[in-house]
């Protein structure tokens, strides 16, 4: 059971954390928690470039959040994705020595990185957001709490 954070009623199908990405209202994103996972939603052009509205990862896949910088490695190869590597525009999928990533970053900024284990696809999901490590802290806040 989920409480809004504002009412503090209960029954709300998503308690969520929303926050825009630095370069305004054109490349957002969101994150939701439902009760069985957490979902990355891409608003936006950030949506089209990255060719996926959204990007579910369920509680139980989730083996570790963190923040830090991230250099794609020259040789990834985008399957189905955006990348402009001379402007640090990230968006999509990716496969690189064998293991899927998710990428949604258009700076070169510290990211939100997600380690995941069993998900029916990516082994990591690595997103820029606004104040990364309040965001870190909160996803990693309430897969403790369950």
């Amino acid at each position: 059971m989920f409480y809004h954070p504002k009412t503090n009623q209960r029954d709300f199908e998503y308690t969520s954390i929303k926050v825009n990405v630095k370069s305004g209202g054109i490349m957002g994103k969101e994150i939701l928690f439902d009760n069985e996972g957490l979902i990355l939603k891409l608003n936006g052009i950030t949506g089209l470039l990255a060719l996926k509205l959204k990007l579910k990862m369920p509680y139980n896949t989730i083996k570790s959040v963190y923040v830090d910088y991230f250099d794609p490695p020259q040789w990834m190869l985008r399957m189905p994705a955006t990348s402009i590597s001379p402007l640090n525009i990230f968006e999509g999928s990716f496969k690189y020595a064998d293991e899927w990533y998710f990428l949604s970053c258009e700076n070169r900024v510290p990211l939100v990185m997600i380690e995941l284990k069993g998900h029916e696809k990516y082994k990591y999901v690595f997103f820029e957001i606004d104040d990364p490590t309040k965001v870190a802290a909160d996803i990693r806040k309430h897969i403790k709490d369950l």
